[in-house]
């Protein structure tokens, strides 16, 4: 995927770049490549960036364990200010109260925005919260057959020095 320089941005029709997306996102694993339509818009002061994707992933289910695919698909759009940041951080609190107005994306005027970034967050937004592999899962199979009060054969190692420990007792 490509940064898209902002200055330039100024200068392409309407203002504006329509990129067809079709490829992988480093760091974000996927089935399929990602394809849809990103579409970045200089507005003067914010660029509005629009897109409309979807992929295929791999996730686990929380119930069973069982691994399962699932469809992303984003349509999202986001206002992105455009304002002179500033660099001296060093001078800011640690901690400070900030406004909710103050809650929003910003980028310098002259500089980049990245767009592989921004697609890598959206999706990583998507992905559900509750990963179930079907409204009919059940979770784990119960494997355990037969009386509830019969031990585990795995615990028949500590079974038998439980034995011969109480028989070294009497």
């Amino acid at each position: 995927m490509e940064v898209i320089d902002i200055p330039q941005l100024l200068k392409a029709p309407e203002r504006k770049r329509e990129i067809a997306l079709d490829g992988l996102i480093p760091g974000l694993e996927t089935l399929t490549p990602i394809r849809g339509t990103l579409v970045v818009r200089h507005g003067g002061n914010f660029l509005e960036v629009l897109v409309e994707a979807e992929t295929i992933v791999t996730l686990s289910c929380d119930r069973c364990l069982q691994n399962y695919n699932h469809r992303l698909a984003i349509k999202n759009s986001e206002l992105i200010w455009l304002e002179a940041i500033n660099p001296d951080l060093q001078s800011l609190p640690q901690e400070r109260e900030v406004a909710l107005e103050e809650l929003s994306e910003a980028l310098p005027p002259d500089g980049q925005f990245a767009s592989e970034q921004w697609l890598y967050e959206q999706f990583s937004l998507a992905f559900p919260f509750r990963r179930l592999c079907g409204d009919d899962c059940g979770g784990a199979a119960k494997t355990f057959s037969g009386d509830e009060n019969q031990i585990d054969s795995r615990w028949n190692s500590l079974a038998s020095l439980k034995s011969k420990l109480a028989e070294n007792q009497e």
